[in-house]
């Protein structure tokens, strides 16, 4: 059996992840594509906690090194559990975040070392990387403007403006080292523009 294809989503806040999320799992599932969706951090019942514990504002100051090793922890249960059986099925795997998110938030936005986290990266995931990353990118404030209307603000949520276009920054080098796997989607353009250039993108993957 073939094995299945991984494809992530990757952005920063309100760039229209979830909406684009779903569209290209209609579009993978029309081609008789079978697809498992997840998220990072979380997709296993001991991750989707360890997400929880992330995401709370009102616990304890979590320090950057902490934050770091419970996203790991949470990814290498995800992959063990969801991603590689998924794959090893002939699955397409289609993930809202992966490890570009890490070396975005964690190495963009906390200034935490690139050479600590592609360590990290290479002990939990050895050989595993995405075939496709499409990153939504959109200028910092239309995208927190947009995040403002949809729910409270969570931990990551809460942090300066600042620390928004260091993350931009970050996930934009990824997209320059890495421009064979990650796309970059313009993703301050109207809906329709956004899922026509996603119809072209993973029409040339899938030929």
């Amino acid at each position: 059996m073939p094995k299945g294809k991984f494809i992530t989503l990757e952005g920063g806040e309100g760039v229209g992840k979830t909406t684009n999320l779903a569209f290209i799992k209609d579009y993978l599932e029309q081609r008789k594509i079978s697809v498992v969706v997840t998220r990072e951090p979380g997709g296993t019942p001991l991750a989707e906690k360890l997400r929880q514990l992330l995401l709370d504002k009102e616990s304890e100051a979590i320090s950057d090194k902490t934050e770091l090793l419970m996203i790991f922890a949470a990814r290498a249960q995800h992959i063990k559990h969801v991603i590689e059986p998924a794959l090893a099925r002939g699955d397409w795997v289609l993930c809202d975040r992966f490890t570009d998110a890490t070396y975005a938030y964690q190495g963009g936005g906390r200034n935490m070392r690139v050479s600590t986290i592609t360590w990290l990266e290479n002990l939990v995931q050895g050989n595993l990387k995405p075939d496709l990353t499409l990153l939504f990118d959109a200028p910092v404030e239309l995208g927190m403007e947009r995040a403002r209307t949809r729910s409270t603000f969570d931990r990551f949520e809460s942090e300066k403006i600042s620390f928004f276009e260091q993350v931009r920054r970050a996930y934009l080098l990824q997209a320059e080292l890495y421009p064979e796997r990650i796309k970059v989607i313009k993703a301050n353009q109207s809906l329709l523009e956004v899922q026509t250039t996603l119809i072209n993108t993973l029409g040339t993957f899938l030929r």
